[in-house]
């Protein structure tokens, strides 16, 4: 904060031009970014690591951008710069604010809602009072009879509910609905009537037809709803129907982004990760194949759940109607595939009708790695515009993985990941450590196969996650197959999703965290692909078993998939 009140001056006289940057409306003003001269540099620039340089003193960012990526590197300068302020903010003015997570430690897995009622009592921030303002002008702009509200994640919840407060406050007949994915997720439960001083409703899973139920009992109140909670004589209660169904996915319509001010949108570079980039620099259109997930075996996977447990596919002629729609209406050919784990099949028919219609989209999401990805589908793949997927390796170890019910091996996961890379198309993995039962050994091992298929080329792309029991997942359903005892939260009345619980196997797993966090930022940069996997652990005072993998498990997985 003493840096920011210091520089306050030169924040005043460049943030504008800096978010006009990032908007893409003046990128000539690349070129006094990326001197780092121009703009100040306060604590989050400490990301940019002196030790990467060449030579002692040389650039430290020319391994990831050279001599000619201008614009990436004055785009990587000014979202530090952005980062900079968003601390400054939340540390002077709203302990509540970032970025892309506003107030989520509020909403997680919170068991009451006393945390998110002291908030919304507490007089407004600045972050407050200009939220409520275009809350107002919106209101005032579409004078409407039914307002939805949709909360995706738990850093959307403050922010909703602060907007609901506005709305109560200006428009008091307006009715509010509130749904999406943190209260199909966390809210099935739902028991807490204060959540309807702010709303009026609660849909669960899917929105369409719960909504279409909802405007059908607005206009006669005889009319049933779908899977909505209300408040009833100060209880909360479910309302629901087996005469309505939810609409299929092929009915379900186009995404639209009508009304949204898209040029204002802001593309940052916040971390030097290949995936994050694409996850947060430009604008994708988003589209999905498939309504949920057509393995839905994963055993940390909120498999019961609707949106991944309803397996429901679309014609891929229906797919390009919709792809050619947005981009009619946005002017963007980028799309990001949502689906939990894009089936191979959709995949291979979408490509061919793209390929067969002569629509040029660029285009990349999650996928399973399955050996049903070959190297010819691959090919296919990146014809029709793929550029990158992400997919989960988790634990790479074949006993963790067959517990998980992931239905691949680490030998597999090899073979598809280099057929994606030959055909150019970049791979993330998703990793977990701490999985019930995972044994110090089986993480360090894990370590050294990852390591393995980095030097292989087979990965460019990957990130380290903290396993987290869920309650509506297999382990949450049945800790007791899994070897753990779970720690459930008493009287829960508002949310529940992550439970914690005892592993009997008793390894720290954050002193493990640390370690392979470290091995895995050097590996995405290329370095210490060479050295003992034991070697990230050696801060920590305590030392690590030797790997027991053989050094090369991924060269034979490689060479056997050639033959």
């Amino acid at each position: 904060m003493a840096h920011f009140l210091d520089e306050h001056a030169r924040y005043a006289a460049t943030v504008d031009a800096v978010v006009r940057f990032l908007q893409g409306k003046d990128p000539s003003l690349a070129l006094r970014i990326a001197g780092r001269e121009w703009l100040p540099e306060g604590p989050r620039f400490a990301a940019i690591d002196p030790a990467l340089a060449v030579e002692p003193g040389g650039d430290p960012l020319a391994w990831a951008f050279g001599e000619l990526g201008l614009q990436d590197r004055a785009k990587y300068v000014a979202s530090l710069y952005v980062d900079d302020l968003a601390d400054a903010i939340r540390l002077g003015e709203d302990p509540h604010f970032e970025l892309s997570r506003y107030g989520e430690k509020l909403a997680a897995s919170a068991a009451r809602f006393d945390a998110l009622a002291a908030a919304l009592a507490a007089p407004p921030t600045l972050v407050d009072e200009h939220l409520a303002a275009i809350t107002r002008a919106l209101l005032d702009r579409h004078r409407p009879d039914l307002l939805g509200l949709t909360v995706p994640f738990p850093g959307n919840v403050f922010g909703a509910l602060r907007m609901a407060q506005t709305a109560r406050a200006v428009a008091p007949s307006t009715r509010i609905a509130l749904g999406g994915g943190y209260v199909n997720t966390e809210l099935r439960g739902l028991r807490e009537p204060r959540l309807f001083d702010l709303v009026d409703f609660v849909t669960l899973d899917d929105g369409e037809a719960p909504m279409l139920a909802l405007v059908d009992h607005l206009r006669d109140p005889s009319r049933p709803l779908l899977r909505t909670f209300v408040r009833e004589g100060g209880e909360v209660v479910l309302r629901t129907t087996d005469t309505l169904h939810d609409v299929p996915f092929a009915a379900a319509g186009t995404p639209s982004y009508a009304g949204l001010p898209l040029d204002r949108y802001l593309s940052v570079v916040e971390m030097l990760n290949p995936m994050h980039r694409l996850w947060s620099d430009g604008r994708w259109n988003k589209i999905t194949v498939a309504h949920g997930c057509y393995w839905k075996k994963c055993s940390f996977c909120d498999v019961t759940l609707d949106y991944i447990g309803r397996y429901d596919p679309v014609a891929a002629d229906v797919l390009v109607d919709r792809i050619e729609a947005i981009i009619a209406e946005t002017g963007q050919t980028g799309f990001h595939l949502v689906d939990e784990a894009a089936p191979p099949g959709g995949l291979r028919a979408l490509a061919e009708r793209l390929l067969a219609r002569n629509v040029t989209i660029t285009w990349w999401g999650n996928i399973r790695f399955e050996k049903t990805f070959t190297p010819a589908l691959c090919q296919l793949l990146a014809r029709s515009g793929c550029v990158a997927v992400s997919g989960g390796l988790e634990v790479a170890s074949d006993r963790l993985l067959a517990l998980m019910k992931k239905g691949v091996t680490v030998e597999q996961v090899a073979r598809v990941t280099r057929a994606f890379t030959d055909a150019g198309i970049m791979v993330h993995a998703y990793l977990m450590y701490g999985f019930p039962t995972e044994t110090e050994q089986e993480t360090i091992d894990s370590l050294e196969r990852v390591r393995q298929l980095f030097e292989a080329g087979c990965l460019q792309s990957a990130f380290w996650h903290r396993f987290a029991a869920t309650t509506h997942s297999p382990i949450g359903h049945r800790p007791d197959l899994f070897g753990i005892r779970l720690a459930r939260p008493r009287d829960v009345t508002f949310a529940e999703n992550e439970l914690p619980f005892t592993d009997p196997t008793g390894v720290d797993h954050d002193r493990l965290g640390a370690g392979l966090r470290k091995a895995l930022y050097n590996y995405m940069h290329g370095l210490g692909l060479d050295v003992d996997v034991r070697r990230w652990f050696a801060d920590g005072g305590k030392k690590v078993p030797a790997a027991k993998v053989p050094g090369d498990l991924v060269a034979r997985a490689l060479a056997e998939h050639s033959r």
